[in-house]
């Protein structure tokens, strides 16, 4: 018998009688896990399955939390400049823009009601050029437009109204290389008619403002002028193009969609952001659940590596197993010792991996700056990700049903192993010693 089997029953009562999960069976589970010279090799199994559960549960924690802080980030991002719902005109034109807001506004749910005039455009200096889309709204609308209002890096607003000024974004003034009172050129292809056709319009703006949204899709596309000025250079008449809606909760769409198609009283078409953003957010879903699924089988190989583990340890221990069954162990005995082994793994990864993964997705985008700093790299660079950081966002949902899922594969993957250890004939396995 080994030293964990003798030092487990010295003193002890006879097996039979002891209830499940008795003192006995945790002491020699537990001597078993511990690494000695004859069973080192079961010990770095054992080892490596821990390894695998914690960094697989820390993995699928911060993949998540990422994940969460995406789609939370754009979301809030995309609505700060651009509304939950859009109105536009059909049959006749937008002229009454100003009657339909206030209408629009006056719906229980909605926050803000802005009219704009939108137009694509080109923008250009001597130092550059870029196409852009021009919106033309009103002062009072942009400073409580929620991706502008507080982001207004250099300039400022007041008086937007009464000057010749535009808005723009931090990355496009960067790319034009201009600032806060610089002149920058507007042009577009239906200008002025004239008896030779139409001609294009082009016209010099000063920059009053420049914002910085954090998204450098928007900070590179978007400029912002008078709404007055804006139905003049777009050839729209005392009208507007669209009336954006704010709404309190975007989730309820539909019930608001239908109080504002009620409330407006005129034929209008009714767009949200579900529509428009439908592919750009079902897209960040689907890459969510297949990151899950495939950082799940790291999770499902520990799992594995627990029952070859347990496997070799049954094997190892088939005399001791014996002598415990000829002194009364019983086979439920035997099956928690080697069950309480395999879940002891897979418990401690678990809390291993839960405790990492979580100091990792709370201090994410200081990681990133250290490593960018440390290595001189660009990890995660704004243009091509949108962002100007690394979101993270810990849903405790999420992590709670990874750590049962976790504990549950451990769970399972012990079974096996401590189901043929329970099954061994105490007769059989001391004649083959």
């Amino acid at each position: 018998m080994s030293e964990a089997t003798a030092e487990a029953f010295e003193g002890a009562q006879p097996v039979s009688r002891t209830r499940a999960f008795a003192s006995f069976e945790w002491m020699v589970a537990l001597r078993y896990l511990r690494a000695r010279r004859a069973d080192g090799f079961v010990s770095v199994i054992a080892g490596f399955s821990f390894l695998g559960i914690m960094l697989g549960v820390a993995t699928l924690i911060v993949v998540t939390s990422v994940m969460n802080g995406f789609h939370r980030e754009l979301m809030d991002k995309i609505m700060g400049v651009n509304g939950h719902a859009f109105l536009q005109a059909v049959e006749t034109p937008l002229t009454d823009w100003e009657d339909v807001s206030s209408k629009a506004s006056a719906v229980p749910g909605v926050k803000l009601a802005i009219p704009m005039v939108e137009g694509a455009a080109g923008i250009s200096t001597q130092f550059g050029q870029s196409g852009v889309l021009v919106r033309g709204i009103r002062e009072k609308d942009l400073v409580r437009l929620p991706g502008i209002a507080g982001n207004v890096k250099i300039g400022a607003l007041e008086g937007f109204d009464k000057g010749e000024g535009v808005a723009i974004g931090q990355r496009l003034a960067e790319t034009l290389g201009v600032t806060v009172g610089d002149k920058v050129s507007l042009l577009i292809a239906k200008g002025a008619q004239t008896p030779f056709g139409v001609a294009p319009r082009i016209k010099a703006y000063t920059v009053a403002a420049i914002f910085s949204i954090g998204m450098s899709e928007f900070d590179n596309v978007f400029v912002y002028m008078p709404l007055a000025e804006a139905q003049v250079f777009f050839n729209r008449d005392k009208e507007a193009t669209v009336i954006e809606v704010f709404v309190d909760n975007p989730e309820q769409m539909d019930l608001l969609r239908a109080q504002l198609d009620k409330a407006v009283g005129r034929p209008m078409m009714i767009t949200d952001w579900r529509q428009r953003n439908k592919t750009f957010f079902d897209t960040l879903q689907v890459e969510k659940n297949i990151l899950f699924i495939i950082l799940t089988l790291i999770v499902i190989v520990a799992a594995f590596n627990i029952i070859s583990g347990l496997t070799m340890l049954v094997k190892d221990k088939t005399r001791d197993i014996a002598i415990l069954r000829t002194m009364g162990a019983s086979r439920g005995s035997v099956l928690r010792i080697f069950l309480l082994i395999g879940a002891s793994i897979g418990v401690v990864g678990t809390i291993a991996g839960f405790l990492l993964g979580l100091l990792i997705a709370s201090n994410l985008e200081t990681i990133r700056s250290f490593l960018n700093k440390a290595f001189d790299a660009n990890l995660f660079p704004a243009e091509f990700y949108f962002l100007s950081r690394l979101p993270a966002i810990v849903d405790p949902r999420e992590v709670t049903m990874i750590v049962v899922m976790t504990l549950v594969l451990a769970v399972l993957a012990s079974i096996f192993p401590a189901w043929k250890a329970a099954s061994l004939d105490p007769i059989e396995a001391l004649r083959h010693e």
